[in-house]
């Protein structure tokens, strides 16, 4: 029943039918079950997608029927409860392949394409397309390759002519792919704290995704490039318990070891236990695990949550936590269900509505075009009954989005 309501939904109007004859006959039945089955499979509740999706007083009519607001809730009823623990089972178990969707390219000659670099950036008028079609189609370590052999061939600073030639997104783009991903993270990182209000969601996405030896040496990237600490950037930007949650993650120092399950037990019941407490020591705890043990171990502590509190950790997060520290905590439960999931949506608020955020859009698609850009594609087109290609096809446009085009690999 939660599927067919889902699938009565979404997409361009609604199968008013379906809609009518589930709400209408389970109602006095099994209603809160469909409820939870539906927050579980789909991430978000029934009555926020009948909100969104109906209007006036068949709307009303339809959300006194569906009984309350689940995002606002957080515990199971039964049945729910076991397919939640399933889920967390299963997540466990699945062993996805992550693909990247740009390979090494198979003739490379790094010589051959910084003449051709220089070539299209020589006299009047800069050849976009030769650019693009070099740099887009080339590995991070064959781009590296291109860096060294332009200086030492042609004595110029490949970064410093791109950036004269080119202009705007296309530049930001282009120099991001021509970066190491340690220069990129360390200049990601400092654009989120610079400048007047800070982009918070940016550094929770970075920190939270990133492994440990990501970290580590961007870290070191950042202290070559701006001459001052990672950490220090942080605590100079940042206040409260977010702050420290962000300088727990910079240390790149979470546990890489297997799930224990004794282990995992036992963090979540201390989880459990500080979600019934009234010592207000809420945040602290969650940080303690959620900062720290590594991410099969945490997916069996969700595992485990379940059946310790018979509630929803995502669910428990959204309730009793706010603002930046929630934003984080939320970031670390999506990640370790399912990272590309979790791209695919930083990528839609990227893009949805009026405006679109560039910056958010060129640091994911450049760092996880040779991780699992292709998992990204396919969970964005699962989730948005859209496909990734079509977003970026009408939210980009000129050479800026033909780029972004070649990166994403393809139309799904």
């Amino acid at each position: 029943d939660a599927e067919a309501l889902y699938d009565a939904m979404k997409g361009f109007g609604e199968s008013d039918n379906t809609l009518i004859r589930i709400m209408v006959s389970r109602s006095e039945i099994d209603m809160l079950d469909i409820r939870e089955c539906f927050r579980l499979r789909y991430e978000k509740s029934l009555y926020n997608m009948i909100q969104d999706d109906t209007s006036g007083d068949y709307k009303r009519t339809l959300l006194k029927l569906c009984g309350g607001d689940d995002d606002m809730a957080g515990e199971f009823f039964p049945e729910a409860a076991q397919i939640a623990y399933k889920m967390w089972e299963i997540s466990a178990m699945t062993k996805v392949q992550l693909r990247g969707t740009v390979r090494p390219y198979q003739n490379f000659d790094p010589a051959s394409d910084a003449q051709a670099l220089r070539k299209a950036m020589k006299g009047f008028g800069t050849d976009e397309d030769t650019i693009i079609d070099i740099v887009a189609h080339r590995s991070n370590a064959q781009r590296q390759e291109i860096r060294q052999t332009f200086k030492s061939l042609l004595g110029r600073d490949l970064m410093a002519d791109l950036k004269s030639e080119l202009s705007k997104n296309l530049q930001r783009l282009i120099l991001g792919l021509m970066m190491t991903p340690a220069e990129f993270e360390a200049k990601m990182m400092k654009k989120a704290m610079e400048g007047a209000g800070t982009d918070e969601h940016a550094l929770i996405e970075i920190l939270v995704t990133r492994s440990n030896q990501e970290i580590q040496e961007m870290c070191s990237a950042y202290q070559n490039a701006y001459k001052k600490s990672l950490e220090d950037a942080i605590a100079s930007d940042t206040s409260g318990h977010f702050k420290r949650i962000l300088i727990s993650l910079a240390q790149g120092a979470r546990e890489e070891d297997p799930a224990d399950m004794a282990r995992a037990l036992e963090d979540a019941q201390e989880l459990a236990d500080a979600c019934n407490a009234d010592s207000g020591d809420l945040e602290d705890k969650f940080m303690s695990i959620l900062c720290t043990r590594s991410f099969p171990h945490l997916r069996r502590v969700f595992q485990e949550f379940v059946r310790c509190s018979n509630k929803d950790i995502e669910q428990i997060i959204k309730k009793e936590m706010s603002g930046d520290v929630k934003n984080a905590m939320f970031a670390i439960v999506r990640s370790v269900k399912n990272q590309p999931s979790y791209f695919a949506d930083r990528l839609y608020k990227a893009m949805k509505g009026l405006g679109t955020d560039d910056r958010a859009l060129i640091r994911i698609m450049v760092s996880r075009s040779e991780i699992d850009l292709f998992n990204i594609r396919k969970e964005f087109k699962e989730t948005h009954d859209a496909s990734l290609h079509e977003f970026i096809q009408g939210d980009t446009s000129g050479d800026y989005r033909k780029t972004l085009l070649i990166l994403c690999g393809g139309e799904d």
